[in-house]
């Protein structure tokens, strides 16, 4: 009797506390929609914004200029051990030196692509990328066991291969979370970490290569390799910590910031940056190539770094100005410092004014001075004058990426595929600079900067055709702003409306406010 009399009870018991956990749930969801939403209200959106910027400045941003940092301070570890007898050591003539550092671009030039496609895919880059930087640093650091010319040259192809995902890669990774009138000034962050490279590896270079030679029995340009890859692999671990993944899955972010940072760019662009599920990887690659604008901006970026490829040997330009090793490794610094200073006041003005043709173009005309100044000069006081020049040519490279992105913006699968057809191409400018300044025509190399000044000539009348085709671009947007869109921009546009909280028309009058950077 007392036995069937609890048991409805019970069973209404389990039923109250099912309806209570229901209700637990629909109110947390509800609070949950609420905190999303929070951030976006008028109110509190624009210190939300900024200390979403701000904490994305504080760990993407450092995390990713100290990798670049050793990027290349790791790729031009060879000129500076050439200069402590690697060459020697190794039996290696002119020419096969010349090929050392061509053929790291053989492997990191067809890599970028299937890399950002894989980026692109991927849900977690804070593992990818970090990934590469360990697989580098490892192989940089192994480059210093090197004991023929056939060992070197391997070695080189294998660092190519890793650093392939890392520039393309954090271009497209700082576009996700950037919005168009940031991204110049960060990427030019990014890019003097470069800069830097050049002036702190020379600086890095000078202490090892004076300091470590024998020590343990070893050469010091093998100590070179062996502690600079040691970094790099330790930098590597680090990142995987502090790099974010993407906007809608960062960890260390709240759902409501999460949701703000996907409102930001869709607002940017007046459509959500995602892929719509129809389109297939390779979708991405046949927009790019089928875009003219890609094409030449590939041009563009090729014959630039032909024309800035004194880069790579620029350890040995100073050297012609008949110092010691140590202070030829040491002058090398000033130029790149203020380079890099350059690089982000350049960088600073182009995101406050919008503009960007002139801002990439203009600090190639000065390296172009530099060059005619190097020509007519044979004082030692000009051509270290005409370095200072030249290296702050390399503030308009900072940007072209910035442009490709601010140019092909949508959908991401497109701009993944164009930044690194981009930055590939470009780059055999790097591969064929390899044998541009050959050691017969130093100590003036002025065939080589006869060369450099048409590719830059070159790489200035082609930006001006690219700002040319934007224009008209933007003058197409006026005329079809009113007209219905159909398929994936539908799609892209209804995405964005939804992370917004909007209607399809409201989200439809934003996008009309989008317009190319030129």
């Amino acid at each position: 009797m007392s036995m069937e009399s609890e048991g409805p009870h019970i069973h209404d018991e389990k039923n109250s506390t099912t309806v209570i956990a229901e209700h637990v749930k629909e109110t947390s969801t509800h609070l949950e929609v609420e905190s999303d939403r929070e951030l976006l209200h008028p109110d509190r959106r624009c210190s939300a914004e900024r200390e979403l910027v701000r904490k994305l400045d504080m760990r993407l941003l450092p995390t990713i200029i100290l990798i670049f940092v050793m990027n290349y301070i790791d790729r031009i570890a060879v000129s500076a051990a050439r200069l402590k007898g690697l060459q020697g050591d190794l039996h290696i003539n002119d020419i096969q030196y010349s090929t050392v550092l061509a053929v790291l671009y053989a492997s990191y030039v067809p890599a970028q692509i299937p890399s950002n496609i894989i980026l692109n895919r991927i849900t977690r880059p804070s593992y990818y990328i970090p990934f590469c930087v360990i697989l580098w640093g490892l192989t940089s650091a192994l480059t210093g066991a090197a004991r023929s010319y056939a060992g070197l040259l391997a070695a080189r192809i294998f660092v190519g291969l890793p650093e392939a995902a890392f520039y393309p890669g954090a271009i497209f990774l700082l576009s996700k979370w950037y919005t168009r009138k940031e991204l110049a000034f960060r990427s030019a962050l990014l890019y003097g970490g470069l800069l830097f490279s050049n002036a702190f590896g020379s600086l890095m270079a000078a202490g090892i290569l004076s300091g470590m030679e024998g020590k343990r029995g070893i050469r010091a340009w093998r100590w070179l390799f062996y502690i600079e890859g040691v970094i790099t692999i330790c930098i590597g671990f680090f990142a995987i910590v502090a790099l974010p993944d993407y906007p809608h899955n960062t960890k260390w972010l709240s759902p409501a910031q999460q949701r703000l940072a996907q409102v930001r760019l869709a607002e940017d662009a007046g459509e959500a940056d995602e892929d719509v599920k129809n389109e297939s990887v390779l979708t991405g690659l046949k927009l790019a190539l089928k875009d003219p604008k890609v094409s030449l901006f590939s041009v563009v970026a090729c014959s630039q770094l032909l024309g800035l490829s004194f880069m790579n040997f620029f350890p040995t330009l100073t050297s012609t100005l008949e110092f010691s090793t140590t202070i030829s490794l040491v002058l090398a610094a000033p130029p790149w410092i203020l380079a890099m200073i350059v690089c982000c006041i350049n960088a600073y003005h182009a995101d406050r004014s919008g503009e960007r043709f002139l801002h990439i173009a203009v600090p190639w005309w000065g390296a172009i001075i530099g060059y005619i100044i190097g020509i007519t000069t044979i004082s030692t006081a000009g051509r270290y004058a005409s370095m200072f020049l030249m290296t702050c040519g390399c503030a308009g490279f900072a940007l072209t990426l910035v442009w490709v992105s601010n140019a092909i913006p949508r959908p991401p699968a497109k701009r993944s595929v164009a930044i690194a057809i981009v930055n590939g191409v470009g780059n055999l400018g790097n591969l064929i600079g390899s044998y541009v300044w050959k050691t017969q025509w130093g100590p003036d190399y002025h065939q080589s900067m006869y060369i450099c000044i048409a590719c830059l000539t070159l790489s200035s009348v082609l930006a001006l055709v690219i700002r040319w085709m934007l224009v008209r671009e933007n003058n197409k947007l006026v005329r079809d702003e009113n007209e219905d869109l159909k398929g994936a921009k539908r799609e892209r546009i209804e995405e964005a409306a939804r992370l917004e909280g909007l209607t399809f028309e409201e989200a439809l009058e934003r996008k009309k406010g989008f317009r190319y950077l030129y």
